[in-house]
């Protein structure tokens, strides 16, 4: 990719009277856990020129002088009437200032805590704001584009807010149903090779805010759209339906959780809610739910009943002038008060020059009596991608503590002639491997297959809650390290153990670095360079099939070591 490809502004007609401008990143843009695939990103925006005109969702400031030169390659900025926004932040305020200090007669339509956001960043606004208050407000722009609106707050984005445009049957959704992934393709024609990352995007944004997100997809379905104008990624036209049945699926999974997690925070310039972000996910991809909680959005009444009813509670906080914001010290006297001391507690934030928001969510919950689930997390400024890990292999653990809990109290079952009779299905013992710039993990696995012999293939299954498994997606390369009978002890007592979150996986182990960048075990009596093609969602594992790009045996005097259980209901 030249440097001038990295990134560029795509303009397109996708309705009567509309344009799509879609600004380009083909390299990874931020580091946050939903840009962890790093496959490059769009921000979209969109333009109706009708007897008025409208600018909807402009992007970021990454974007904004590409945007603003493609913009008035369209039309004059004096010619633009209304600027609407899905969401409001720090980032996108930057190409606001631009926009209405050059178009001045500009007014901005955005919901009622988005005009909060906005009337806080002082911009040189010469028109009043046009707030959306309900369903019932409309924007006409005339030649038939009578817009019509819908808040869909959540946690993350409390000024959500849907538009949708009757006369082209066209819905603007911003953060709902994108994913981020950049292409020459502006619409999802190829809707089935899209499902992973969509899945990636929901599980990394819209799953700890599942309940959010299902009120948000009852009140959209009474618009009846062609079209969804997402914020990220390609235009959904071809597989809407499709689409919008699996973001209902997916919430119906994350309800039917028997375990929740309360995550409650404020973040002040978005570094919080980030590491929180992460946190999630880790949480979701073992299994367990996570009911997000903005403490400056949400009443009281809401933080006492989460409370009340999860399983255990993270609280995350910034660190402003040396004191926790007012709205989390009293969501810390709501869990103090309120929760049960026998839930698992975790805490973390973000701080520019000291952290004492994070200690004094620690002393306050250790002086009352609960256990943590993982050490207090405090970052300085902004997160890494290392960092994120840390965050997500930290929510994992806590996530992993509280079904350990709960299995503890259950009564054990002896294995059924069924769960025995699947114990004798043996698999080869084998470490497989993968790297992504800073970050590496490993696993020890056994339920590999050969399953194909042109291409080269073959299955592996790893469970869902995985350090690993964020690294093992289509087309991301790895290394399938086959152990020997007599020489596997060392890797199984090796790789078996727990790690800490973001212990590295690898010290003491003697390694060569692969061709794909993913470590060989010198230990290993073989190895194979693999690329993933495919992930299958099968319960609480993904299969992957992978296909081998080359590999090597190193002892040929050595049998594989194969792993014999006695049931088949754990490893």
């Amino acid at each position: 990719m030249t440097e001038t490809k990295q990134r560029d502004v795509q303009v397109l007609p996708i309705a009567v009277d509309t344009l799509a401008l879609r600004s380009r990143s083909w390299n990874r843009l931020r580091f946050e856990i939903e840009y962890a695939l790093e496959k490059g990103t769009t921000a979209n925006s969109y333009l109706i020129t009708a007897d008025q005109v409208a600018l909807i969702d402009p992007p970021g400031g990454s974007f904004t002088t590409i945007f603003l030169d493609a913009l008035k390659a369209q039309i004059p900025l004096d010619q633009l009437d209304y600027i609407i926004l899905g969401h409001v932040n720090p980032n996108r305020l930057e190409t606001l200032q631009h926009l209405v200090t050059e178009a001045p007669q500009v007014t901005i339509v955005c919901s009622n805590p988005g005009a909060i956001a906005i009337e806080d960043a002082k911009l040189p606004l010469q028109k009043p704001l046009y707030i959306i208050k309900s369903s019932d407000d409309v924007l006409d722009l005339g030649e038939g584009h009578e817009l019509k609106f819908m808040p869909v707050p959540t946690p993350r984005w409390p000024d959500g807010l849907a538009t949708y445009d009757p006369g082209t049957c066209t819905l603007y959704t911003d953060k709902f149903f994108s994913t981020h992934i950049c292409s020459e393709d502006a619409y999802d024609l190829n809707w089935e090779d899209l499902l992973e990352d969509r899945r990636y995007y929901f599980d990394s944004v819209m799953a700890p805010n599942a309940k959010q997100v299902a009120t948000a997809l009852e009140k959209l379905s009474d618009f009846p759209a062609h079209l969804y104008g997402v914020g990220h990624g390609p235009i959904v036209s071809y597989g809407i339906h499709e689409l919008t049945h699996q973001y209902q699926q997916w919430c119906a999974q994350q309800k039917q959780q028997t375990l929740s997690v309360a995550l409650i925070y404020a973040s002040a310039y978005g570094n919080t809610a980030t590491i929180g972000q992460a946190i999630a996910r880790g949480i979701t991809k073992a299994g367990v739910a996570v009911e997000s909680i903005n403490a400056e959005q949400a009443p009281q009444a809401d933080i006492k009943t989460a409370a009340e009813n999860c399983a255990g509670f993270i609280i995350g906080s910034p660190t402003l002038g040396g004191h926790a914001p007012t709205q989390i010290q009293t969501a810390l006297g709501l869990l103090l008060s309120t929760a049960s001391k026998n839930k698992l507690a975790g805490v973390f934030g973000s701080y520019g020059w000291s952290g004492e928001a994070i200690d004094l969510l620690e002393n306050k919950l250790r002086d009352g009596g609960y256990s943590f689930g993982f050490d207090p997390i405090r970052v300085k400024f902004k997160p890494d991608e290392v960092t994120l890990k840390y965050c997500e292999e930290a929510g994992t653990d806590f996530a992993q503590a509280l079904k350990k809990a709960k299995r503890a109290k259950a009564p054990r079952t002896p294995a059924s002639d069924v769960e025995k009779a699947v114990g004798r299905l043996v698999g080869s013992l084998c470490v497989v491997t993968a790297k992504q710039s800073s970050v590496a993990s490993a696993m020890l696995a056994s339920w590999v297959a050969q399953a194909t012999f042109s291409p080269p293939g073959f299955t592996v299954a790893v469970a869902k809650e995985r350090a690993i498994e964020t690294l093992i997606y289509p087309e991301n390369p790895f290394v399938l390290n086959i152990l020997g009978e007599g020489k596997q002890l060392g890797a199984m007592k090796q790789f078996l153990k727990p790690f800490n979150p973001g212990e590295n996986r690898f010290e003491g182990v003697d390694i060569d670095v692969a061709d794909n960048g993913a470590y060989i075990l010198k230990d290993a009596i073989a190895y194979l360079e693999c690329t993933v093609k495919n992930r299958m969602d099968c319960g609480d594992h993904w299969v992957i099939y992978a296909t081998i790009e080359t590999g090597q045996v190193l002892d040929s005097n050595v049998k594989t070591a194969v792993h014999h259980r006695k049931t088949g209901n754990h490893y």
